[in-house]
């Protein structure tokens, strides 16, 4: 199943569905980097919100796409982890080191929109 992607004013917004396999993950890799650069996108939002699982492949993507959307100008936020899978990151020793994360899509937004304004300044 193809994640959604959505144009908010300079913002992409990715919705990541449940039932994602490893094939759509890097095909949502590939849709967000042409999408940040045909947009001139100042920030992407992964929402990760009806992931229940989260294995090493899928977070070792999700970092890779917030870097590459990094090396693209731009800034990324992951949100919307589940208690039960931010758990099971943990005792797994999976990190999202490196990359903003939000509780949900309205903190996100006012994260990049904070970040792009200047407010929260940028450590990179």
């Amino acid at each position: 199943m193809r994640a959604s992607i959505l144009k908010q004013t300079t913002f992409l917004i990715a919705s990541v569905q449940g039932s994602m396999s490893d094939t759509d993950l890097v095909q949502l890799r590939e849709d967000l980097a042409a999408d940040v650069r045909r947009h001139r996108s100042t920030g992407v939002i992964v929402d990760v919100t009806m992931l229940d699982v989260m294995d090493s492949f899928a977070v070792r993507t999700l970092r890779g796409i917030a870097q590459m959307v990094k090396l693209l100008g731009a800034e990324c936020v992951v949100v919307g982890i589940q208690p039960d899978v931010a758990f099971a990151m943990v005792q797994l020793g999976l990190t999202l080191e490196g990359t903003m994360t939000a509780l949900d899509l309205e903190d996100g937004l006012e994260l990049l929109n904070a970040r792009r304004d200047g407010e929260i300044p940028r450590y990179d």
